[in-house]
């Protein structure tokens, strides 16, 4: 389940860069992609409702929340700046901050093998990124808010393990993303709602960015993460970059070097190590 949501975020930036060239704004695609998704878990929530017991506190569910709508929204203010086969490459770096995080707010010290993932994981960084390769000048912004969005992405994962799991995984999610949907509006103040936009063509993107960024990962990481723990699901939630890549190359023509191949190499052999070491 946490492999598949993760290949699902994988198209998601591709097609952001699409919608760009459509003249869309960034908290409208954005905004109007967690305002959908929200609106649909809910339905599916009050379809598929049974009893439940006593419910848990919902606040820390929709603080986390939060997290994921306002990493969405720095991951696709990246991509007007860099690349979208790059911007996945820098977002990755949520493997190695998930785990810092859990080291020094859970005391769960990663393992030798873990900490030489990490390793490869930032030199594999370095080498696909291009910023190694003497043709690699990325803008220094969307470097900046890529990272920003791979250090919220990392507390996303950390806090989707740790709240609300007593919780229905539908309710759960329809929390998260009201948390997400709150966030957005607030920092990007999206217009859709009131210029018409949706009727003029966003309403495609938002349908399809919300299934597959908003609708389908959620629940499969609501319901994935808590049985695979948050390291092997930070480890297993990195398919995201080679579906991202060649989403990119086939949609984008977005072309890497023979470096850039090798540095995503590098860093699906980390993932593939930490993996090993997670389910001994």
């Amino acid at each position: 389940m946490v492999f598949a949501g993760a290949c699902c975020f994988g198209i998601l930036s591709t097609f952001v860069k699409v919608a760009y060239q459509e003249g869309y704004a960034t908290g409208d695609i954005s905004g109007s992609q967690a305002c959908l998704g929200m609106c649909v878990l809910w339905l599916l929530y009050i379809l598929t409702r049974k009893r439940e017991g006593a419910p848990g506190p919902v606040w820390p569910v929709l603080l986390a929340g939060t997290s994921i709508g306002l990493c969405t929204h720095l991951y696709y203010l990246s991509v007007k700046w860099i690349p979208a086969s790059v911007a996945i490459i820098f977002l990755m770096q949520f493997t190695w901050i998930s785990m810092l995080l859990e080291w020094a707010f859970f005391r769960k010290r990663p393992t030798t093998l873990q900490l030489a993932a990490m390793l490869l994981i930032m030199a594999g960084t370095v080498m696909a990124s291009g910023v190694a390769d003497a043709r690699g000048t990325l803008p220094i912004k969307g470097i900046l808010l890529a990272m920003a969005s791979a250090a919220v992405y990392g507390i996303y994962v950390v806090a989707s393990g740790r709240v609300g799991n007593t919780l229905p995984a539908l309710k759960k999610s329809a929390l998260m993303m009201t948390g997400s949907t709150i966030i957005i509006f607030i920092i990007a103040r999206p217009h859709f709602l009131f210029d018409g936009q949706l009727s003029m063509g966003l309403a495609k993107w938002a349908l399809f960015l919300a299934f597959f960024g908003t609708i389908i990962p959620p629940l499969l990481f609501a319901a994935g993460i808590p049985k695979t723990g948050v390291v092997l699901g930070a480890i297993l939630m990195t398919a995201e970059l080679p579906v991202a890549v060649v989403t990119a190359h086939l949609v984008l023509k977005e072309n890497m070097s023979l470096l850039q191949w090798a540095g995503v190499s590098v860093m699906l052999f980390a993932m593939v190590m930490g993996q090993k070491r997670s389910k001994e």
